[in-house]
């Protein structure tokens, strides 16, 4: 309360109003498993929130198959997490989290590779202790890839020269008269493939003064470019290639974006001109290569890998190096705004490792505090008594399993090459996630995500009859259908629970959605005095807000007493509550569950019959 000690007017700020609850959002998304590039998810790395297949292909590379195996070359595998973040944006998504998985290859990395599973080139310095290499930054096969370098040079007049940022590198003269000059501080002092020598000037003899700057050029594995122009030579200089080029960029742009490093140690900046611009013995890096009129010299990365099939566990027993999806979904725990986890692809593993990733996704969903549920698939090329094999396995409320796989045009396919696939089978939880973010979108989380159109589908692996489902959909296997005149549709929204008050996946979602905005929007309430002024306020916040559901259609009743009750006072706390600093709500909500069956009795009558 404030103090009121001088005589004068006081004007203070107060609110007559309940505070408000604002919806969270719902159709936030996120997706596990291995990628062409980008970040692993650790616990230090917490993934980006991606807008657009091109922010993906951007960050995590593109639909290229992967290869996974002890050797190379390692087998084809088809890179199902990017095809399901194309088919999440194709059917209506918008926001999605990556969290990518690698596990490394248990043999020893070769001697000059810098880490297991991260191209590398090799050593371009000269003499015991010197280092100049350039590296992948991220691990994979898509690191194998390329960089070019050239110098460049610009005429350097006086005001040129003044102009220069410290440390740059110029050079004067011709033929046995060249001599290569660094600016510092007060002038420009003489250097050498010796080091410093000779003394400062204040300027340098004005025979041909040419700035050297550095060009970068670098392509990885799937043909990304990343140039780099006005690079130095010198520690100090602004642009010093080995800053710009930092295995850890300070920026987080950089930190996502740059493809390759370039590591330097013990070595001059006139050392490593001579590493860069040398041209190796034949074989060896660097070669020169003339590239659209220009000559650069080109150094190649090798080494990289894609690793083995990402392992579920994180115990560094279990594989070297391991990154598995228990740590990515523990880097995804750190995020507040995801609803929606899926692991695309893991059903193409062995049952036991898909079992093993279903598990650990549906004890993600069902972590305290979550608000989310997990989007599970079935195998390829199932039957229905494989699939309803593949329920029994799972039993959870925070968890929905679909069947069968989405056949679409494959979007590798090229005209005149029949080597690849013109179609391909995809796991539907890539098209089920974006499904449920556009009925989130147009219609609301309270609406079954079901009788919804699968936009990209050309058909389903398999056809579903009418028989084959009514065995399926009373155990929470949601079927994929076709309907001729009605198109591909998701034909179920049942949850893999055994418990019937559980049922359906609107229930679940809807409940998800009220709790997390109930959570977050009255976090204002703790420590304040716990009396019956602020048991009201809760009410009234509480009731504002479900009233808003009801009249917007999302509960169930004809009145605000059939929809929904709060009750917040002496009746829901005792006083040892109350002495231990507890406030205890009791809500009550008639959610809305979908017309599953529809039904229409028809029977005759004759002309003169009463109803």
């Amino acid at each position: 309360m404030p103090e009121y000690l001088a005589p004068g007017v006081y004007v203070e700020e107060t609110s007559f109003r309940a505070k408000s609850i604002e919806g969270v959002g719902t159709s936030t998304t996120a997706f596990v498993g291995p990628t062409r590039k980008g970040p692993v998810a650790t616990l230090t790395e917490i993934p980006e929130l991606l807008t657009s297949f091109a922010d993906f292909e951007r960050l995590y590379g593109g639909l290229a198959d992967l290869r996974f195996g002890a050797a190379d070359p390692g087998t084809a595998t088809t890179n199902f997490l990017a095809h399901a973040v194309r088919a999440y944006f194709n059917e209506g998504g918008s926001r999605l989290y990556i969290a990518r998985t690698y596990t490394a290859r248990s043999a020893a990395a070769p001697a000059d590779q810098p880490a297991q599973g991260f191209a590398s080139s090799a050593n371009l310095a000269t003499g015991a202790g010197n280092v100049v290499q350039f590296s992948a930054r991220f691990a994979g096969e898509c690191g194998n890839g390329v960089v070019r370098v050239r110098e460049v040079e610009s005429p350097a007049p006086a005001t040129a020269r003044r102009a220069a940022p410290v440390g740059s590198l110029i050079r004067t003269g011709a033929g046995a008269g060249i001599q290569f000059w660094q600016k510092v501080d007060t002038g420009f002092q003489e250097v050498n493939a010796g080091g410093n020598v000779g003394g400062v000037a204040a300027d340098t003899a004005p025979a041909n003064p040419v700035l050297l700057t550095l060009s970068v050029l670098a392509t990885d594995g799937d043909g990304n470019d990343m140039a780099l122009d006005d690079l130095g030579y010198a520690p100090n200089h602004p642009r010093y290639v080995g800053d710009v080029l930092r295995a850890t960029p300070q920026r987080r742009a950089e930190q996502l974006e740059n493809m390759v490093a370039l590591t330097v140690a013990n070595v001059a900046p006139f050392a490593l001109r001579a590493a860069l611009q040398t041209a190796g013995a034949a074989g060896a890096d660097p070669q020169p290569e003339a590239l659209g009129g220009v000559n650069w010299m080109r150094v190649r990365l090798t080494g990289g890998n894609d690793g083995v099939q990402a392992i579920v566990g994180t115990d560094a027993a279990t594989a070297t190096n391991e990154r598995g999806y228990e740590l990515a979904l523990a880097a995804l725990a750190r995020l507040e705004d995801i609803s929606i986890v899926a692991a695309p692809g893991a059903s193409a593993y062995a049952t036991n490792a898909n079992d093993a990733i279903m598990r650990s996704l549906i004890t993600h969903a069902e972590g305290r505090r979550r608000y989310r549920i997990a989007v599970l698939d079935t195998a390829e090329r199932l039957t229905p008594g494989e699939a309803r094999e593949a329920r029994a396995r799972i039993d959870s409320r925070y968890a929905a399993l679909y069947y069968p796989w989405v056949v679409i045009a494959n979007p590798n396919a090229r005209p005149g090459n029949d080597l690849v696939a013109k179609e391909i089978a995809l796991p539907p939880s890539g098209f089920i996630c974006g499904i449920y973010a556009r009925n989130d979108i147009e219609r609301g989380v309270h609406k079954a995500p079901a009788n919804e159109v699968v936009r990209s589908a050309l058909r389903f692996e398999r056809e579903i009859s009418f028989g084959e489902q009514e065995m399926l959909n009373p155990l929470g296997v949601n079927c994929l259908r076709y309907f001729a005149g009605r198109g591909y549709r998701v034909w179920g929204a049942r949850t893999a629970s055994s418990d019937p008050e559980w049922k359906y996946v609107n229930i679940r979602r809807y409940f998800n959605y009220l709790e997390a905005s109930i959570d977050r929007s009255t976090q204002w309430a703790v420590f304040e005095p716990n009396g019956e002024r602020l048991w009201a306020n809760i009410r009234t916040t509480v009731e504002d807000f479900l009233y808003n559901e009801w009249v917007n259609g999302r509960l169930l009743g004809s009145t605000i007493e059939q929809a929904f009750f709060v009750r917040c006072d002496r009746s829901t706390m005792t006083q040892n509550d109350l002495d231990n600093g507890r406030l205890v709500c009791l809500i009550g909500v008639a959610a809305l569950k979908p017309a599953e069956f529809v039904i229409f009795r028809i029977g005759q009558k004759t002309a003169d019959a009463r109803e």
